[in-house]
C-alpha cells in the first residue's frame, strides 16, 4: 500500500522531536527495580576510585568526575561520583520499544544522553509518539505511543524519533505545525483538538520516503473513525493510562473466557532459560511456567521486525545478562518477581486487542491514503507549511528551578 505523494510528513505536523535516550551502559537500565538498587549499592560500596570507576564503566560523556545537574524531578546528588556518590535514586518508569516497560536509575551522572528537554514536560497528561522509519515489516506499526518516557528505541534496538504532544507541563502548547487544527476544523466542519490529531496519525500513519506520512482526510466520517480507532490504540499502548478510547479508569482486559490465567506458577528461584509457543493449546510456556489461552495473534505481534512477546521474556531470561561487558550489568535477579507475571499477563492483553484492530487499521490507512484529502500545497497556500522554526525547538519550561552541578540553581 502506499499513500499519495502529497501526504505530508509526521515530522511536519508534530514538529518538534527529540533523538533517542542514550543511557551508555547498560547497567542503570532493567526490567526489576531492586536490581538497580543492588548494582547502585555495589558502586556506592566500592572501596577504592579504580574499583568505582570499572564498576561504572567510563564514556567520554560520563565519568567518576563528571558533574552535572539534575534531572528535572528527580532529586539525586550533583557532586561527583568519586565523592560520596549518595542515596540511591527511586528507579522510574520508561518504556522501551514501547511495550516493555523497564527501570531506569534518573540519576544524571549516569547517563550519557538523559535529554533533560523531555523530563521537563513528562507528566500525567504527557502522551510521547515513538516514531521509526523503513519498517522490515509493512504490517508492523510505524509508531507507538507511551504515556511514560521513552528511550525511543525499537525492540530492534534501532534509533527513532521521540515526539511530545505538548511542549508544556500540563498538557500546554500543542506540539503541532501552527495552524494545523484551524485548517482541519474549517475543512472538516468540527471542532478538532490535538489529541485528535495525535489519534488520527496513530491510526493511519504508514511508513514513506523520509518519514511516516499522515493522509489528512476532507471527509467527516473518515475523520471521526480514525480519530476512534486511533483513540483506541493510544488506550491499548499506554496500558489504559490515557483517558479516552476505552472504559474511564479501566485496563485493557479480554471478555471473559479468553482472559489469559498462570496455568503453571514460575519457580521462585531462578529464571526460564527462554520461551516457546504451543499454538494447540495457545499456552506460553517459560520454563516450567504455562500462561494461557495466549491468542496466536498477541504471540505472533512484531514490531520492527521483532516478536514483541518474545523479547519481553528475553529480557527477563536466565541468559539475559550472560553477554554483558559491564560488571554491573551482570547482576541480576535471583527469581521471577511476580510483578513480572502480572505485567506479563497485560501484555499478552495488549498484544492481543492491537492484533485484533489490525484489520480496522489497515482498511482505513488504505482508504485514507486512496481518499480525498489536505495534500502538502494546501496546507503551504494555508501557511501551515513550512514549519517555522521555532516549532522544532523545545519550549522555555520555567515552571521550576533545577540543581545544577555541586548545588548550584541551574538556568534554562
Amino acid at each position: 500500500m502506499k499513500t499519495k505523494q502529497d501526504a505530508p510528513l509526521l515530522s511536519d505536523l508534530l514538529p518538534w522531536s527529540v533523538p533517542p535516550l542514550r543511557p551508555g551502559r547498560a547497567w542503570v537500565t532493567g526490567p526489576d527495580p531492586a536490581v538497580l538498587r543492588r548494582r547502585w549499592d555495589a558502586l556506592a560500596a566500592a572501596d577504592d576510585a579504580a574499583e568505582r570507576a570499572r564498576l561504572l564503566c567510563p564514556s567520554r560523556a560520563r565519568t567518576l568526575h563528571t558533574a552535572v545537574g539534575q534531572l528535572p524531578g528527580q532529586a539525586t546528588a550533583t557532586g561527583s561520583l568519586a565523592g560520596t556518590p549518595g542515596r540511591c535514586p527511586e528507579p522510574v518508569r520508561f518504556a522501551h520499544g514501547g511495550f516493555d516497560l523497564r527501570w531506569l536509575l534518573p540519576d544524571h551522572r549516569l547517563i550519557d544522553a538523559a535529554r533533560p528537554e523531555l523530563w521537563r514536560v513528562a507528566d500525567a497528561r504527557q502522551l510521547f509518539v515513538v516514531e521509526w522509519t523503513a519498517q522490515p515489516r509493512e504490517t508492523d506499526p510505524p509508531l507507538l505511543c507511551s504515556a511514560v518516557l521513552p528511550d525511543g528505541r525499537s525492540p530492534a534496538g534501532r534509533g527513532g524519533r521521540i515526539r511530545p504532544l505538548h511542549k508544556r507541563p500540563g498538557g500546554h502548547e500543542p506540539n503541532l505545525a501552527p495552524g494545523l487544527t484551524a485548517l482541519l476544523a474549517e475543512r472538516l466542519g468540527r471542532s478538532v483538538a490535538p489529541a485528535d490529531v495525535l489519534a488520527w496519525v496513530m491510526a493511519a500513519a504508514q511508513s514513506a520516503a523520509g518519514g511516516c506520512a499522515v493522509p489528512l482526510p476532507v471527509d467527516t466520517g473518515l475523520w471521526e473513525r480514525g480519530v476512534a480507532l486511533g483513540e483506541r490504540l493510544v488506550w491499548l499502548q499506554t496500558r489504559g493510562a490515557h483517558d479516552r478510547g476505552g472504559p474511564a479508569g479501566a485496563r485493557p482486559r479480554l471478555p471473559g473466557g479468553r482472559r489469559p490465567y498462570v496455568r503453571a506458577a514460575l519457580p521462585p528461584r531462578g529464571l526460564p532459560a527462554a520461551c516457546a509457543y504451543d499454538a494447540d493449546e495457545e499456552a506460553l510456556l517459560l520454563g516450567a511456567g504455562r500462561i494461557a489461552p495466549v491468542p496466536a495473534g498477541a504471540w505472533a505481534y512484531h514490531a520492527d521486525g521483532v516478536r514483541v512477546l518474545e523479547a519481553w521474556c528475553a529480557a527477563r531470561s536466565a541468559t539475559a545478562g550472560a553477554d554483558a561487558q559491564e560488571p554491573l550489568a551482570a547482576l541480576g535477579p535471583d527469581g521471577w518477581p511476580p510483578e513480572w507475571t502480572t505485567e506479563l499477563l497485560e501484555l499478552v492483553t495488549v498484544l492481543a486487542l492491537l492484533a485484533e484492530a489490525e484489520p480496522e487499521r489497515a482498511a482505513l490507512r488504505q482508504e485514507a491514503a486512496q481518499g480525498p484529502g489536505i495534500g502538502v500545497a494546501e496546507l503551504r497556500a494555508a501557511g501551515v507549511l513550512p514549519v517555522p522554526a521555532r516549532a522544532r525547538r523545545p519550549a522555555s519550561v520555567l515552571d521550576h528551578q533545577e540543581e545544577g552541578p555541586g548545588g548550584q540553581f541551574a538556568l534554562l
